[in-house]
Order: C-alpha cells, then sequence, then structure tokens
C-alpha cells in the first residue's frame, strides 16, 4: 500500500479535522496556539501538503477537544468502500 497525501482516503481523513476544528469554532491560528505550533503546521496539513502521524493526529483531537475514537469511527464509515 503507497502512502499517498492526494488519495481519496486521507482527503476525507483531512476534511474530517478540518470540519471538527470549524465545528467548535476554532481558527486555524487558535488551534495552532493551542498546539504551540505555527498557523502553517493546520494549513499544511489541512490543504494536504503535510501527511500527521498517529502522534500529532492525538494531540489535534486534544487540542479541537474531539474524541479522536470517534473521529476515526467516521473515517471508516465514510472510507468503507472507497
Amino acid at each position: 500500500m503507497v502512502a499517498s497525501l492526494h488519495s481519496i482516503k486521507y482527503e476525507v481523513f483531512r476534511n474530517l479535522l478540518t470540519e471538527a476544528r470549524k465545528g467548535n469554532g476554532l481558527t486555524q491560528v487558535e488551534l495552532a496556539k493551542r498546539l504551540g505550533l505555527p498557523q502553517s503546521f493546520v494549513s499544511k496539513y489541512e490543504t494536504g501538503e503535510r501527511r500527521l502521524d498517529v502522534t500529532e493526529f492525538i494531540e489535534i483531537a486534544k487540542a479541537i477537544e474531539i474524541n479522536p475514537l470517534a473521529l476515526l469511527t467516521d473515517y471508516m464509515h465514510k472510507t468503507e468502500r472507497a
């Protein structure tokens, strides 16, 4: 399996994270402050320029105040047929 920043499945994952951030009323700048990182970090993973590893995903989920397992469950449902 080849990992791609531009696969349909990774796009679904990125969109779920972006929707979660926006759904909790956070801007990229506000999320970046919570993470102690520059806004460009958030922008790069949301636009697919950068891939996240699992530890980064967990930290982002905590900063957004979402359950990472719930997001992954949603991801699994949305990508079952992809």
